[in-house]
């Protein structure tokens, strides 16, 4: 997966309490393939109106928000059910990282698998860090994993916590299979000794 160290951005608030999963990517898309357009999928139902058109009043739809690569949300984010797309539609549409006073559990670690970083701060900040974008649209948000800090638009700073293993996994980009792939040798080697020792397993 691609690797996550700072990111320096455009953030947008997502002014919206428990907006769960089926919010991200209603479920009836779910057996669409990821791949060109899936960027479309992202908050389908509340990013677009009945007849297709964009609905003016989403934070996305809006210029100075279009190409935001933070998302500063409101409490509960990604409750529902666990779907892993979810993830994939925001990663495709350009959010890295999701600044949250709280998320459902597994949607929080589907974005620590997939290369994206969710943050906690506390609910005051985060309605502080959204009440500062909205006032001023295209506001720059910075996010730096290596020392866990937060930096708002006004240029106040704000650590956060993360799991060491996770920290280390995103500072390299590393997956499941990339963090089992990393003792590949180790692995190969094991696999010999064991078919020289117990031939008839084999």
């Amino acid at each position: 997966m691609e690797a996550f160290t700072k990111l320096t951005a455009v953030a947008a608030p997502l002014d919206l309490a428990n907006c769960d999963t089926d919010k991200i990517i209603p479920g009836r898309f779910l057996r669409k393939l990821r791949g060109p357009g899936y960027d479309k999928l992202a908050f389908h139902d509340i990013r677009f109106n009945a007849d297709g058109g964009e609905n003016p009043d989403f934070v996305l739809n809006k210029a100075p928000y279009r190409n935001a690569k933070i998302l500063v949300a409101a409490a509960n984010f990604g409750c529902g059910s666990s779907r892993e797309a979810a993830v994939y539609v925001m990663f495709d549409f350009g959010i890295r990282c999701v600044i949250a006073p709280s998320f459902g559990d597994i949607h929080y670690g589907n974005e620590l698998q997939n290369g994206m970083l969710p943050v906690v701060l506390p609910d005051a900040v985060c309605a502080a860090l959204r009440a500062q974008l909205n006032a001023d649209p295209g506001a720059i948000v910075g996010v730096d994993l290596d020392t866990q800090k937060v930096t708002g638009p006004d240029g106040a700073v704000y650590p956060f916590d993360i799991d060491a293993n996770a920290k280390e996994r995103l500072l390299k980009g590393l997956d499941d299979i990339g963090l089992v792939m990393q003792y590949g040798s180790e692995i190969e080697a094991f696999e010999h000794r064991h078919a020289a020792a117990m031939p008839w397993l084999t």
